[in-house]
């Protein structure tokens, strides 16, 4: 409970929290678990307690690319909508370190909506935050160069990790952004030389954030 309130206590009212307490599945994942997957239905509403969850959109190919992140205090609006339409997911869910989550029955989704307005705030405002993310992750796509996606991504990264370095391979930066392993080695390089970034093997550190 106390973990319960340290995430949500300043949104919702006691009376939510303690209901939330009794039928809440406490989990806890590795970094890298996959927790949603695609085309796969969901059957709870996930409520981080701590870590960083990225979301994924995957293509044909099977290539992906990342959209957001979801933090402590946050839920999934692709969650909600696939439970609310029982509707395949159409993206994936992969821990970006380690997480700990409360996974809400879905049925308890719509109950919540009418009983408590805390919940209903909640909701609301998770489906704005998640467009006006998704929203942005387009606009880095149509207007950025992929020098300047890889500085975002490289400083969204830092920023949900709390830290300023990030352990990663040059394959799963490309895979994150949709591209080529020698396009981001080449890249990451010519960030160095401008003194944004410092690489070490599978390392790389911001030197501005």
């Amino acid at each position: 409970m106390e973990e319960l309130k340290k995430s949500y206590g300043y949104l919702f009212e006691n009376k939510l929290l303690e209901e939330i307490d009794k039928i809440a599945v406490y989990k806890k994942f590795k970094a890298n678990t996959t927790i949603i997957d695609t085309n796969s239905y969901i059957a709870s509403i996930p409520l981080l307690l701590s870590g960083a969850i990225k979301i994924l959109r995957e293509d044909k190919n099977g290539d992906e690319l990342v959209l957001y992140y979801l933090e402590r205090g946050d839920t999934c609006a692709v969650t909600l909508s696939c439970c609310m339409g029982q509707t395949k997911s159409k993206i994936r869910a992969v821990t970006e370190n380690d997480v700990t989550l409360l996974m809400i029955p879905k049925e308890k989704m719509g109950d919540w909506l009418s009983k408590y307005a805390s919940w209903q705030e909640f909701i609301l405002q998770s489906y704005h935050n998640r467009l006006e993310e998704f929203i942005e992750a387009v606009d880095t796509i149509a207007f950025l160069n992929m020098d300047q996606r890889l500085l975002k991504y490289l400083k969204d990264k830092a920023l949900v990790n709390h830290s300023d370095t990030i352990n990663a391979t040059h394959q799963e930066i490309a895979n994150d952004l949709h591209t080529s392993r020698v396009v981001i080695s080449r890249l990451l390089k010519s960030l160095e030389n401008q003194s944004k970034i410092s690489l070490q093997r599978n390392q790389i550190t911001l030197l501005e954030l």
